[in-house]
């Protein structure tokens, strides 16, 4: 197991705040993207993009979205004046064909100026909001504002606007046969630090089976000292191994062993440190494949004894 890393430790409060944004936006990342559209007292259109967002309920329905004072001079961001105005936002997604206009769409336009137009979105009417959603977006939710949380009053503070979503509107080429949404096909965008993006499609995205389906994982700790401490398996892999209910029995290793891993018992029936490294090689393989009982009874067929 590791040792842990050496850090390096800040105090946010001794920090200026565009090193303290730097640091704050660099690390905790990717953050998803709420291209957010809202109108003003006259009616006009404002679209903006907002990293600082998520969903923080689902009875009631709640995204929380966080537009900042301008880092400048502490005024006032034409999303958060709207909102206060008409307590009124809808929250569109950004996937990969969006993400150059939802970029274009931060920059610090006036308020008189159309955002839609800028970026080259089209606006939709809304079913029960004023503000319009951007008819490009894969997903756009639209949402009352039920509160707006004051987290400071000086450049960079922020403010939560916390939304319940009155309507959910999302195309039908995103969502699989049981009508479910698809990761794939949704291509989504998320936002990193400095002029860095993320693309959660193709590979970089790959499935994790949640250990707690069908009862609660052993854990780490009642991994066998002998393969918990060789050093030959990731934090990753031993947690992953953690996640089984109970170990495989004896019959299952035998069975194994004789018809799984004979080839290897031969080719190092001479050299027990050998063999010990190349079953561990194995159970690495079989646990990058997501064959976790595979790897246990790999791993359990070593019996340097």
């Amino acid at each position: 197991m590791s040792q842990g890393r050496t850090m390096r430790t800040l105090n946010p409060s001794e920090s200026p705040i565009k090193e303290r944004y730097a640091m704050l936006v660099g690390t905790v990342a990717p953050r998803p993207i709420a291209l957010a559209s809202t109108v003003d007292a006259e009616g006009r259109r404002n679209l903006a993009p907002f990293s600082y967002f998520n969903v923080f309920s689902i009875d009631p329905p709640v995204m929380v979205v966080g537009p900042t004072l301008r880092g400048r001079d502490g005024t006032v961001k034409d999303t958060l004046a709207n909102a206060r105005h008409n307590m009124e936002i809808v929250v569109n997604l950004v996937d990969h064909d969006m993400v150059q206009g939802a970029s274009l769409s931060s920059s610090d336009y006036p308020a008189d100026v159309d955002e839609f137009a800028k970026a080259g979105f089209t606006p939709a009417a809304s079913e029960v909001v004023a503000p319009p959603r951007v008819a490009e977006a894969p997903v756009a939710f639209e949402c009352k504002v039920s509160q707006i949380v004051e987290l400071g009053q000086g450049p960079g503070a922020g403010h939560m606007l916390v939304c319940e979503v009155l309507r959910v509107h999302i195309a039908e080429d995103v969502l699989d046969a049981h009508g479910k949404p698809e990761a794939h096909a949704l291509d989504l965008v998320g936002r990193c630090g400095g002029n860095y993006y993320v693309r959660a499609s193709g590979d970089a995205l790959f499935e994790l089976p949640k250990p707690l389906v069908g009862g609660l994982g052993i854990g780490v700790d009642a991994i066998p000292a002998d393969i918990k401490n060789a050093g030959m398996l990731s934090a990753n892999q031993l947690a992953l191994l953690g996640s089984v209910h109970a170990l495989p029995d004896e019959t299952d290793v035998n069975e194994h062993k004789l018809l799984e891993l004979s080839d290897l018992f031969m080719e190092h029936e001479d050299d027990a440190a050998a063999l010990e490294k190349a079953l561990f090689e194995e159970a690495g393989r079989r646990l990058e494949q997501s064959d976790v009982d595979g790897a246990w009874m790999t791993l359990l067929a070593y019996n340097p004894g």
